[in-house]
């Protein structure tokens, strides 16, 4: 049996941004409960371990106590089902995006009929955000401050070591 009144986020979220804390807060005046699923793709290079990534949700979150985070290695069909989740939200800024994750609902679907996907278009002033633009930009030492939420900030600052300049070495 599944409950519509929860719900669950999964992504990569590698790392968190603040697109990403837009769905978050906005899916919870939806639903009573939220999971935010840190999917754990061995086949994905991640530049944070699951555990990072759940750890930084949780502490970006930790005043909310309607949000499950957790990670998982398998089938997000798998996970709503164990669990008893009858909505999925997915976040979508374009038109590419929603072809993609049009089909993987309806592969979904197909998996668990009683799985309803929420397609939650973002907010706009989160349009052009995708994390790994983040990593990229961070690795070049760029300030990514008004893209992710600061835990993220100071993590990305540790993890990833800046590009120097190129220059010549005569």
């Amino acid at each position: 049996m599944t409950d519509h009144h929860v719900a669950m986020f999964p992504g990569s979220f590698d790392p968190p941004t603040l697109g990403h804390v837009n769905i978050i807060r906005r899916s919870l005046r939806l639903y009573d409960r939220l999971y935010v699923v840190v999917a754990d793709n061995i086949s994905k290079k991640c530049l944070f371990t699951a555990q990072e990534r759940v750890d930084m949700l949780k502490d970006i979150f930790r005043d909310s106590d309607n949000i499950v985070v957790v990670s998982y290695d398998g089938l997000m069909v798998d996970f709503a089902r164990r669990n008893g989740i009858g909505v999925m939200i997915r976040g979508v800024r374009a038109m590419g995006d929603f072809s993609y994750e049009f089909e993987l609902a309806m592969t979904n679907k197909q998996m668990m009929s009683d799985l309803e996907v929420l397609f939650m278009p973002t907010d706009p002033s989160y349009f052009m955000l995708r994390s790994s633009q983040i990593k990229e930009m961070a690795a070049f030492g760029a300030d990514v401050s008004s893209l992710v939420p600061e835990q993220v900030v100071r993590l990305l600052r540790d993890k990833i070591v800046p590009a120097s300049p190129l220059h010549d070495e005569r």
